[in-house]
């Protein structure tokens, strides 16, 4: 593993254990030329993600993006980084499971769903703009649904 602050190629584990609910490894390291010690983690990457796009273009998927968007509708709500990780991971593991092409569609609706259980507000604000809203009736719709189903 490459050193971040002297970029040289070799480093030492000091110390391992697991991460996000047993869904990654994170390992201290430390730099044998420098000494610097840094973080990483391991997860498991079932397949390289394509996202497609409605018009059709394609893109890799991107983690940080789905993550950004999350926190984003999450913002000042009473949301652990922790519960947005948990949710991160379990959208791109079930994304992963659908095959190496995924709809921008399908990324937005897993996204809704994990937001709908995990945050009433945080799940409008994405919807407001993952759906177009137009009015303020958009808005009494969709609270609306979150009103019958919880």
């Amino acid at each position: 593993m490459r050193c971040p602050f002297c970029t040289n190629d070799s480093s030492q584990v000091k110390d391992s254990r697991p991460s996000e609910d047993g869904a990654a490894i994170r390992r201290r390291r430390q730099c044998e030329a420098c000494g610097a010690r840094f973080t990483t983690f391991e997860r498991v990457q079932l397949r390289d993600l394509t996202v497609v796009k409605k018009d059709g273009k394609r893109e890799p998927f991107e983690q940080a993006k789905l993550q950004a968007a999350i926190q984003h509708a999450c913002r000042k709500r009473d949301i652990s980084e922790g519960e947005i990780e948990r949710l991160v991971n379990s959208i791109q593991r079930q994304l992963e499971t659908q095959g190496d092409d995924v709809t921008a569609e399908a990324i937005g609706e897993a996204v809704m769903e994990g937001l709908k259980t995990l945050d009433s507000v945080a799940y409008i604000r994405f919807a407001s703009v993952y759906r177009d809203f137009k009015e303020a009736g958009d808005f009494a719709e969709i609270a609306g649904s979150v009103d019958e189903d919880g």
